[in-house]
């Protein structure tokens, strides 16, 4: 890192200092909002809403503090469980889901001891940044204006131009210190926070399970709606190809002795539609599994999509080995899906595709430099590649804001089943 880098660095933890002020003033509020809200929750109607907002107020504190971590490279999930079936906000078995969940009482058990050490630390680094500030500009202050009410400092008294002197390297020895001290003092804080923030480690059983039981639901929509496909596909294309094939060569027996030239012309028809066949079959193979990818691997099979692209798509990989390959097979699914959005919507004029493999990752990007605007929250294409990678614990984010560009990047944790010959 460079000396640029760090003074950035120790500037933004000075300045977070100051908002961890700020939010330990909030702390203790919420904390009292809540409990007013439990008090007078037996209430009708009245107190169950109050305790809903205040909860709403004590997760949204809670989330705020895990954001942050999350940035500063302290990462901390969210442990709440599942809200069950019909726990509308207010109703008794949203209070008994709210009251039972471990994380509530966490997030309550963090704020006034959040609020004391985030104070503290972040008062420390504003302190001493400020007061090596003060001392560093103490010289070119007494330039500027003379020496009148210097002798009168209350951090660096200063009688005369020599001790304004000795200020200078007192005070920028101080400022680089605070700037030093400020992201140590930062993470010190998060770190603290995440011992009452992120989840247990029977919460992250509990998550899994459920979020398992979800993905597994998924795949298995998703297989079934796949063979439903591969049945339409069959029965509207192939199937009833062979069949008309079938009806024309039955046509030509009749012909072959009374018009052997009629009968020549449906054997020919026939040859023409079972070569049709012929070719949607091999489409339907290539959709359920290509033999581009099962010869060539991923980076190959990605290569020959990219070579089928209206626009230049560079792509840069580095795998040193081959996936298994059910991830194989839905990884390119999914960059397919992904580079087939940018053909439809993005009007981009080259895109790219980055693949690499690291601590028992593959990651993948996929971006252009069309308008942008993709949302994964309302196209269908992208929530088919989310639920894909879901079956592998993978994630995906799409990164795409007006004007562009996109960028769709891809995390599945799996492991590398042969090296590279």
């Amino acid at each position: 890192m460079t000396l640029r880098e760090h003074v950035r660095t120790g500037m933004r933890a000075t300045a977070y200092g100051l908002f961890a002020v700020a939010l330990a003033l909030l702390n203790p509020a919420v904390l009292a909002l809540w409990l007013t809200s439990l008090v007078l929750s037996p209430i009708p109607v009245l107190g169950a809403e109050f305790l809903a907002m205040a909860t709403s107020v004590v997760r949204w504190r809670a989330d705020l503090q895990r954001r942050l971590g999350s940035r500063a490279g302290v990462p901390m999930h969210r442990p709440y469980l599942i809200a069950p079936e019909g726990a509308g906000p207010g109703s008794r078995r949203w209070l008994r889901w709210i009251i039972t969940d471990p994380a509530t009482w966490r997030d309550l058990a963090w704020l006034v001891p959040g609020a004391l050490v985030g104070a503290g630390l972040g008062l420390i680094a504003v302190a001493v940044t400020a007061y090596g500030l003060a001392g560093a500009g103490l010289l070119p202050l007494w330039l500027l204006l003379g020496g009148v009410w210097f002798g009168y400092g209350m951090f660096w008294p200063t009688a005369n131009l020599t001790e304004a002197w000795l200020a200078l390297p007192q005070g920028l020895f101080i400022l680089a210190l605070g700037l030093f001290v400020a992201p140590m003092l930062r993470a010190t804080d998060l770190r603290f926070a995440r011992l009452f923030l992120a989840p247990t480690r029977a919460t992250e059983l509990r998550l899994q399970v459920a979020h398992l039981t979800v993905t597994r639901a998924d795949a298995l929509d998703a297989q079934a709606a796949e063979l439903r496909r591969i049945e339409r596909d069959l029965h509207d294309g192939a199937q009833a190809r062979m069949v008309s094939v079938g009806l024309t060569i039955g046509l030509a027996e009749r012909l072959v002795r009374r018009d052997p030239g009629a009968a020549l012309k449906l054997l020919a028809e026939a040859r023409a539609s079972n070569n049709t066949a012929l070719v949607e079959l091999r489409h339907l193979v290539r959709g359920i599994h290509p033999p581009v990818l099962a010869e060539r691997g991923l980076e190959g099979a990605v290569h020959a999509l990219a070579l089928g692209l209206p626009v230049h798509t560079a792509v840069n990989a580095d795998l040193p080995g081959r996936l298994d390959t059910p991830v194989e097979s839905a990884v390119y699914f999914a960059v397919a899906e992904a580079l087939a959005n940018l053909g439809r919507h993005s009007h981009a004029r080259a895109a790219r595709v980055d693949m690499r493999y690291a601590n028992g990752v593959l990651f993948v990007e996929v971006g252009d430099d069309g308008v942008g605007g993709a949302d994964a929250a309302h196209g269908t294409g992208l929530q088919g590649i989310e639920r894909r990678l879901d079956a592998f614990d993978g994630t995906m984010i799409v990164s795409s804001p007006a004007g562009g560009p996109t960028v769709v990047t891809m995390e599945i944790p799996c492991v590398l089943s042969s090296p590279r010959t």
